[in-house]
């Protein structure tokens, strides 16, 4: 169980992003984003905008990091997260950090995605190449 603030209990956007990576469903993903979401990325130049675009990588990222994704701590606000990780990927290790915010209806609004190593990252950037063209 991923430690949090001790003062903050986890916000409900939080709580539903960790049941959909324990129970992947995509329903689910698309009912969390918000219209006007944003997705940042270690792997792509520019912001991508909107919920069909960040629903691709995040359902992408579910099945790539899912597997071995633990979240290590967490610090809330009322409105953001900072959720820090561990997984493997072609047997590399990657840590990181998903950057979350949310509106007051409690939809994603921003998710930005930090990766390290570099060696990692290269791992993660291909294997997450191949789940968006559609090769498992």
């Amino acid at each position: 169980m991923p430690s949090s603030s001790a003062t903050t209990a986890v916000p409900p956007t939080i709580a539903a992003w960790h049941d959909l990576v324990a129970d992947p469903e995509p329903d689910a993903l698309r009912a969390m984003l918000s219209p006007r979401v944003r997705f940042c990325s270690p792997a792509v130049h520019t912001p991508q905008e909107g919920p069909e675009i960040t629903f691709a990588y995040l359902w992408a990222a579910v099945h790539v990091l899912g597997p071995t994704l633990r979240y290590q701590h967490e610090w809330y606000d009322d409105r953001s997260a900072v959720l820090r990780f561990t997984a493997r990927v072609d047997g590399l290790d990657v840590e990181g950090v998903d950057l979350v915010e949310w509106d007051d209806d409690g939809l994603v609004t921003d998710f930005t995605v930090m990766v390290r190593p570099f060696k990692g990252l290269q791992a993660l950037i291909g294997a997450m190449a191949a789940r968006l063209s559609g090769t498992p």
